[in-house]
């Protein structure tokens, strides 16, 4: 069995294509809070109708590659992450600061996150994509359902070269935290 977190197929796309570099989690509605489960993990894509409405005009020509990735039946999952950093957000007015390093809107940040059940912290992820050799689909089974974070599936993945180097998302680490301890 192989960790993955759950993530916006959009937002999947924007990684694989290096143009995110950073993921905000504040953890499902079924659970007290975010934790990172495991610091390797598969990226299991999810998709929304509304979610053309969260991302940047800039971002989304992203929705329509990302949506089959996700649909009723079958999950294709196209990319692994490692975490190079997990910050939480003391200061929520510098996340306007690294916007540049995420696709959504600002108005999506908000609602979505800070104010999506506001007692608890959201937590900046700093990661590492890694495309993967080979797309694993897989069918949708009950245990995929709900709204949580974490799912494990039945297998592992080959890996490809990661999109950004450890040099570079060293320095957006270094970013995050002064924008938002």
């Amino acid at each position: 069995m192989t960790d993955a977190l759950k993530e916006w197929s959009a937002a999947i796309h924007a990684l694989l294509d290096g143009r995110q570099r950073i993921l905000l989690r504040k953890g499902g509605i079924h659970e007290k809070r975010f934790e990172v489960a495991a610091r390797e993990f598969l990226l299991f894509p999810t998709v929304a109708h509304s979610h053309a409405d969260r991302v940047r005009p800039e971002h989304r020509d992203l929705l329509e590659p990302a949506a089959p990735d996700s649909t009723e039946d079958v999950v294709t999952v196209r990319a692994a992450a490692r975490v190079v950093a997990a910050t939480p957000v003391q200061r929520p007015d510098g996340l306007a600061e690294i916007a540049d390093l995420h696709i959504w809107t600002a108005e999506s940040v908000r609602a979505d996150r800070l104010d999506f059940r506001p007692r608890h912290h959201l937590t900046v992820l700093v990661v590492q994509a890694f495309p993967l050799a080979e797309p694993m689909r897989l069918a949708r089974v009950p245990e995929y359902r709900g709204c949580t974070s974490w799912v494990r599936l039945p297998q592992a993945a080959t890996l490809s070269e990661p999109v950004h180097d450890d040099d570079e998302l060293a320095a957006v680490a270094q970013r995050v935290r002064a924008a938002i301890s």
